[in-house]
């Protein structure tokens, strides 16, 4: 008689522990075991219990592979969901085996998990378990499926597989509403006061493993409900009309203030905070350096030469690589919306900046179309105050639309559901790759399908603030997408592309660069671990497959983005997988948790414009200026989006953390002790730099960067 020692942990989420019955097989390269219940006197399988059981065999079963874990119905209790964390074995030698699970396990069910150690398709040689590999895949594809958005677009989760799943009795979903309990006619449901309505089957029918936990989705409705039935109450969201003079837009979310947010709303207006953003505000990926002026903006040295004073001219500023171009061309075409009943306005401006000798950024001009003529004047810091600043108002709503759409949502959001798509579908669950990447997507197929269900569906949020609607917004990410090439992927070749790469004080450079070395020595270290060779890069078919499914459904397939469709090198893995996790963390952050600090104070962040661009100079006064600004709800319904988005709710993890133990082996242990050291220097070195700075840059802190896009 064979004894083996059975370690059962049970996640400690909110209901997490079951009260069905839990029975186990263990299958060796001997054989296998009878299937046996798990069962000790009183509950066994409680939230956050680690319970101990004996499984008897008639003989040793050999090296273990995998056991399966059956959930049956207890007597008459309802069924009920169950977080299995991990399950440890100790053979009759003593050998400890790790089974990693982490994981929902819904209805009546058997799971099969294989051993924690980490194996690429090519270092499995039995046939069971590389069939076992292959019916895991084809599961995963099955649930998870592809579906085509809009034209142009990456490919997105097709959520309604998981209904099909719910009525074929294939996996039994829990019916949660993320949602308060109002709703229309028309069956959708929404926060009460909140002015974004939420498509039902979007959000209820998710698969549970990739569903927000109830502890998330709590925290995300406490931030949502007081701040909007506050502005609710107050009648801000319902109020239309131009706000009565600037001050009243200081009281619109009075109790929500940060220190960054009240030191926009004080030098906002100044040159040199408007330059600052483009090196550290939410959109810090806009800036290139030039050699020479483009035709299309026809600045000449007598325009500036009041700003750059004696001893220089624009020609030797252009030579020292000190004048940067901000260029908003791909606004050029875009649609226009109507909100409130009344037309909006897009402008495609270009703005020209100066790196001062005193190592400021500084717009120098203005033009607020791409092409100059008579209508068309290129405004300047020495025009009259009102034109100078509605200029650079301009300037700042182009930024939110591109922001918004392409910087922040086209480029984290969506690219990273199309990486955990290719994922889950391609890498079965022992694959190294898998498990290195699986914390990078968490929670991030649940907050794009609410952000679809919400702010890109018709007459969703982005039809009621923005200038293009949701028509603008598909031309726009469209473009981007058909324009985005792996050089604006990975961060240190973009920097090099633009030719930033020696501006002073471009904290998001500096930080972003510690923080992709951190994940690139990270990442090495994995790679040269699991994969010897080249030719193990090259023979992995599971690898291959995931990496070209990500260049088929992510950037469809186009040749000229130069995102790889096949890995050759443990070099071209390693640079590929950086960048992925670096898109998902720290990226995603840079560009997202600054939106209510930036954006509060709307003037520096118009989500629409309701006059058309100026077409001559001396027109602008306080008026005018107030009557082109938002209205006072499309105001308030845009700055609630900000904070929201920018409150990462509880349940996080930050960059590094990985409470879940899917290797198991020590050396990939090791490399993720080393990192969460590189990380915590890194977050000591940034916290250092920040007690010197009028405005200190935390966005890139490491504690306060989300593994993964979830918000």
């Amino acid at each position: 008689m064979a004894v083996y020692r059975v370690c059962v942990t049970t996640g400690s989420y909110l209901r997490a522990g079951t009260l069905d019955n839990i029975s186990i097989t263990l299958v060796g390269t001997c054989g296998e075991s009878p299937k046996q219940r798990l069962d000790r006197r009183g509950r066994d399988f409680a939230a956050g219990s680690v319970q101990k059981y004996k499984v008897r065999c008639s003989q040793e079963l050999g090296e273990l592979l995998l056991l399966r874990l059956h959930k049956e119905r207890f007597a008459f209790f309802s069924k009920d969901s169950w977080y299995c964390s991990r399950i440890c074995i100790t053979a009759p030698d003593g050998t400890l085996s790790h089974f990693p699970c982490y994981q929902w396990i819904e209805g009546y069910c058997t799971i099969e998990l294989r051993t924690g150690t980490a194996r690429t398709i090519c270092q499995d040689s039995l046939p069971f378990l590389l069939d076992h590999r292959k019916r895991e895949l084809q599961a995963r594809q099955e649930c998870y499926r592809w579906k085509v958005y809009a034209p142009g677009f990456p490919r997105m989760v097709d959520v309604s597989s998981f209904e099909e799943m719910e009525s074929d009795k294939k996996f039994a979903l829990t019916k949660t509403t993320p949602c308060a309990d109002q709703g229309d006619s028309s069956g959708n449901r929404y926060l009460p006061g909140f002015p974004m309505k939420i498509d039902i089957p979007s959000l209820l029918y998710m698969e549970p493993n990739i569903r927000y936990s109830v502890t998330k989705t709590t925290s995300l409705l406490l931030n949502a409900i007081p701040a909007s039935l506050g502005l609710k109450l107050r009648g801000l969201l319902d109020r239309k009309g131009s706000w009565k003079k600037l001050d009243d837009i200081r009281n619109i979310l009075c109790c929500h203030k940060t220190f960054t947010s009240e030191y926009v709303t004080d030098h906002w207006h100044e040159d040199h905070f408007f330059g600052y953003q483009y090196l550290n505000g939410v959109n810090p990926v806009m800036l290139h350096g030039l050699s020479s002026l483009p035709s299309k903006l026809p600045v000449t040295n007598d325009m500036v030469a009041p700003l750059l004073g004696s001893g220089t001219c624009l020609q030797t500023e252009l030579k020292r690589g000190n004048v940067f171009l901000a260029d908003y061309w791909i606004l050029a075409e875009v649609p226009v919306h109507c909100i409130n009943g009344r037309p909006q306005y897009v402008a495609a401006p270009l703005c020209l900046l100066w790196l001062n000798p005193q190592g400021a950024l500084v717009p120098l001009a203005i033009q607020l179309s791409q092409t100059p003529g008579p209508d068309s004047p290129i405004f300047l810091p020495t025009d009259s105050e009102w034109d100078w600043l509605l200029a650079k108002t301009w300037v700042r709503n182009s930024e939110f639309l591109v922001h918004e759409n392409n910087t922040h949502f086209l480029c984290t959001h969506l690219l990273c559901e199309a990486f955990a798509m290719a994922t889950l579908r391609q890498l079965p669950l022992c694959h190294p790759i898998y498990k290195l990447l699986l914390p990078h997507t968490r929670y991030t197929l649940q907050v794009n399908t609410i952000a679809r269900a919400t702010l890109l569906n018709p007459e969703g949020l982005v039809d009621k603030v923005t200038s293009i609607g949701r028509q603008g917004l598909l031309y726009l990410m469209s473009t981007g997408l058909a324009h985005f090439t792996y050089t604006n992927f990975c961060l240190p070749d973009s920097l090099r592309a633009r030719g930033v790469l020696a501006i002073p004080n471009y904290h998001y450079r500096d930080d972003g660069l510690k923080i992709w070395a951190a994940i690139e020595s990270f990442v090495s270290e994995i790679v040269g671990y699991y994969y010897p060779s080249d030719a193990s890069v090259q023979q992995d078919s599971e690898l291959q497959a995931w990496v070209g499914e990500i260049f088929a459904q992510a950037f469809l397939g186009r040749e000229s983005s130069g995102f790889p469709r096949r890995l050759c090198s443990r070099g071209e893995l390693l640079k590929f997988l950086t960048a992925v996790i670096f898109n998902c963390s720290a990226q995603h952050a840079a560009v997202n948790s600054g939106q209510h600090d930036f954006g509060v104070w709307m003037p520096n962040a118009p989500s629409s414009m309701r006059q058309p661009p100026p077409q001559t100079k001396g027109t602008t006064t306080l008026k005018s200026y107030l009557d082109t600004l938002p209205e006072v709800n499309t105001t308030c319904n845009n700055i609630l989006l900000f904070w929201l988005v920018s409150q990462e709710p509880k349940d996080q993890r930050p960059l590094g953390t990985y409470p879940d133990e899917h290797f198991t082996e020590d050396a990939p242990r090791r490399s993720i002790a080393a990192f969460q050291g590189r990380l915590a220097q890194i977050s000591r070195d940034i916290r250092e730099r920040n007690r010197g700075l009028a405005l200190p840059y935390a966005y890139l802190d490491p504690p306060v960067v989300e593994n993964s896009v979830s918000i």
